[in-house]
């Protein structure tokens, strides 16, 4: 059956809350005021059982009643973990929506970072594009301002402070320290306020435009990486 139904838009109230998130993998997301999400990641946590599931499904005959019935466990299993995502992710999205007036997310490049065959179930498992899809929905219904910046934007290597880029970090490293200010970073924490800042909502101590010098050792840093051979992001 199908139904149509009209409905009227409720615009929120207004507030003069901004958030930037930053998405992972370990973390699901990291928000610019420090609050970190972890999703809840079903297929990991029932990774065995599906494979316990798959085995009975190639042992059943093609076609036969035992066939059928182990393909519907499998579907009734693939909904489970449909419903526990999305679930997740209505609740989270609309808690953000609720609480802040406009929201910046980094433009990820989900259908090609899937192809990596180390990455792909994990980032399957995280729902980022439903995520996404969720949030401006949302954002358009209640009255909110949706943003996305270019995922081109150096928002890990850049100090949320005074806006020094240090170079490419490897993703072990989960914490650094500027070289040109010293301030030290929780790296998820640094690239949601560096987002939340590209998207126009300026909350970073100096704002990107006050002053700052440049001492020795950053300079040398600087002259360094513009050698042939050298890559910046």
């Amino acid at each position: 059956m199908s139904f149509v139904v009209e409905s009227i838009p409720e615009i929120l109230p207004q507030t003069e809350n901004s958030v930037g998130i930053d998405l992972g993998i370990k973390t699901f997301a990291t928000l610019s005021d420090g609050t970190k999400v972890d999703a809840p990641k079903p297929l990991k946590k029932r990774i065995k059982k599906l494979r316990k599931l798959s085995k009975s499904l190639s042992n059943k005959t093609r076609g036969s009643n035992r066939y059928k019935k182990a393909r519907l466990r499998i579907a009734k299993f693939h909904a489970k973990l449909k419903d526990t995502r999305t679930d997740f992710l209505h609740k989270l999205s609309t808690k953000i929506i609720c609480e802040n007036q406009t929201i910046v997310l980094e433009d990820l490049n989900v259908s090609g970072m899937v192809k990596n065959r180390k990455l792909s179930r994990a980032i399957s498992d995280l729902g980022w594009r439903q995520f996404r899809t969720l949030l401006e929905g949302k954002a358009e219904k209640y009255g909110r301002d949706f943003r996305v910046i270019s995922r081109w934007e150096p928002t890990s290597q850049t100090c949320s402070c005074c806006g020094f880029k240090g170079g490419k970090l490897d993703l072990s490293v989960r914490e650094w320290e500027c070289l040109n200010c010293g301030a030290k970073h929780d790296r998820d924490e640094n690239a949601a306020i560096n987002i939340l800042v590209a998207g126009g909502q300026s909350e970073t101590k100096n704002g990107r435009g006050d002053k700052r010098k440049t001492n020795a050792k950053v300079a040398a840093v600087n002259e360094t990486s513009t050698r042939r051979g050298a890559t910046a992001r």
